[in-house]
């Protein structure tokens, strides 16, 4: 028989992180997402990914 479902990811995401927001902030984090036609998590990985890179340049 074959398989069924999706295929085994080579990196699966197995660790949540959750974060608290003041109403401004997570409208703020909203709206900039929407903007540049990300999800508010894309957005913030990629400004984690930001903030690493500069860091790294010290």
């Amino acid at each position: 028989m074959p398989m069924m479902g999706r295929s085994p990811l080579e990196e699966p995401m197995i660790h949540k992180v959750s974060l608290r927001f003041t109403e401004k902030e997570y409208r703020g984090l909203k709206v900039y997402a929407e903007a540049i036609n990300k999800t508010m998590t894309d957005t913030l990985k990629d400004g984690i990914a930001l903030f690493y890179e500069k860091e790294s340049l010290k």
